[in-house]
């Protein structure tokens, strides 16, 4: 199900983005090959790979591709693919003997997708990195945080995820859509750094209109307000406030016994926003969290409490959407977004490495003693 379904994707088994993008994928349905490492360390963060989220949802074929024939085996593959994605540096796939040249004259409609922290060029393109590094220098780690304090990075959400794979799975769909009408398939250069700085465009819009500073949490969306901020309440919980237009900043105040309050009129004083975030913070810690969602939440307040993965796991308007499902007794978010003719079917939990390996060559039109001889060879296993 879902409407990916009849596209057959390579992925070149990594970690983080590169495998979040090829789960974006699955879940809508594309037939997502992993090609792992034979013999070697399971490619991923979770140290049994069969509970590995980002894994889920794909096939698995083992293959030596530090052999010819391994390599020769993949551009079989390739030969039959709608899409490859793989997030190694750059140079490494080319010396593999799997780069985009190569796979494109196999398979000149073949989309080559390369996920990268730095891109394929510049003068960073060589060097190691994480999300916190690419996050830097794309000029958004330096906004988050608060006033005084240093950037505080947003675990690896921006580089790895928002700005990486799900722009990879962007790419690799758009890509499809062109190679339909063109009948050319073409590369991806996805690059962490250029990504996260992309996610930044409304920030740069309100820098350009003259109402955003550079300095750390003095900003309308950076904690410098008091209405768009977190608080503690009194059982050391905390809730979100986020009341920035006028109709719902008089919800929030009137709900939470604000409304004859004269200091609160002056929303968008900059000089205010100190003092009132002083008082909210007194307000918030007179009542427990949940007393405060009886009088919030599912109002125009613009208002949540902040919740845990397990808690937000439980709570009643995820529970009702399905926002998180269990998978072989795991929970995880469910696939999104949502297609009303064709959704997404239930995740398949992750598989060992090389677990489908004789029935992926199968369906590739490998025979039987073909598979043998490979297997005898110790190129597949």
């Amino acid at each position: 199900m879902g409407t990916l379904t009849g596209y057959r994707i390579l992925e070149i088994a990594g970690i983080g983005p590169g495998p979040f993008a090829s789960m974006m994928l699955a879940d809508q349905g594309a037939d997502v090959i992993r090609i792992d490492r034979l013999g070697g360390k399971a490619a991923g963060v979770a140290t049994d790979q069969t509970r590995d989220i980002l894994g889920r949802s794909r096939r698995s074929i083992a293959v030596d591709l530090k052999s010819p024939e391994g390599v020769a085996l993949v551009l079989d593959l390739v030969a039959q693919a709608d899409a490859l994605v793989e997030g190694f540096r750059p140079g490494v796939m080319e010396r593999l003997g799997l780069g985009p040249d190569v796979c494109l004259k196999r398979n000149p409609r073949l989309v080559y997708g390369r996920m990268t922290g730095w891109g394929q060029e510049g003068p960073m393109a060589p060097a190691a990195g994480h999300d916190i590094n690419y996050i830097a220098l794309a000029g958004a780690l330096a906004h988050y945080g608060r006033a005084g304090e240093k950037p505080t990075p947003p675990i690896n959400m921006v580089g790895d995820f928002g700005g990486g794979g799900m722009l990879m799975a962007f790419g690799v769909v758009c890509a499809l859509l062109e190679a339909q009408k063109s009948g050319q398939g073409q590369v991806i250069d996805a690059a962490m750094v250029d990504g996260a700085a992309l996610l930044m465009s409304m920030i740069w819009t309100f820098k350009a209109m003259g109402i955003w500073s550079e300095k750390r949490g003095v900003n309308l969306l950076d904690t410098g307000t008091h209405f768009y901020d977190t608080y503690e309440t009194s059982d050391g919980r905390f809730i979100s406030l986020g009341a920035i237009e006028p109709q719902f900043y008089a919800e929030f105040r009137a709900r939470a016994g604000l409304a004859e309050d004269k200091d609160f009129d002056a929303q968008m004083n900059p000089a205010s926003w100190g003092p009132l975030k002083a008082k909210l913070t007194d307000l918030f810690k007179q009542k427990t969290c949940d007393e405060w969602c009886a009088i919030l939440e599912g109002s125009d307040a613009c208002f949540a409490p902040v919740l845990t993965m397990s808690e937000a796991a439980r709570h009643p308007h995820n529970v009702q959407r399905g926002t998180f499902v269990e998978v072989s007794g795991i929970t995880q978010p469910a696939p999104a977004p949502r297609f009303s003719r064709t959704p997404a079917g239930t995740p398949r939990p992750p598989v060992a490495p090389g677990a489908h390996t004789d029935a992926v060559l199968a369906d590739f039109g490998f025979s039987a003693d073909k598979i043998a001889t490979l297997r005898q060879a110790k190129v597949v296993g």
